[in-house]
């Protein structure tokens, strides 16, 4: 098993737990909030922006290990707000270029630092 902690351009973790872990043929990818990391903050205010800040961390996340969205077998998002979902959905396509991996998306109560979404997902190791 191999835990990854500081990956470039990834957000540092915001607790004691790794970046992603890797076993095996697989990639674990803890959550990714918004936050830009080269401020340490969530600068985007409305989903959209948030998104697409995720999107760019695990896109980040993903190129640190020489792997891209195509590797993503599984991915979990999570809302603030399901009302959020068809504003999500696009970005979320536009990011994954027509891969479509399986996917659950929930509605969650808060999360961290107050973000609007959260995603995490696995990926396959080629």
């Amino acid at each position: 098993m191999d835990l990854i902690n500081q990956a470039q351009n990834v957000p540092a973790a915001v607790g004691p737990y790794s970046q992603a872990v890797r076993s095996g043929n697989l990639l674990f990818c803890s959550g990714q909030i918004p936050i830009n990391p080269a401020s340490g903050k969530i600068e985007a205010t409305d989903v959209e922006g948030q998104a697409r800040q995720v999107l760019a961390n695990i896109h980040a996340l993903l190129t640190s290990q020489n792997l891209d969205f195509s590797c993503v077998l599984k991915a979990t998002v999570f809302l603030q707000n399901m009302a959020d979902f068809p504003k999500v959905n696009p970005i979320y396509e536009e990011a994954f270029k027509g891969h479509k991996p399986a996917r659950s998306t929930v509605a969650v109560a808060g999360l961290p630092l107050g973000a609007l979404i959260e995603i995490e997902v696995t990926a396959e190791v080629l």
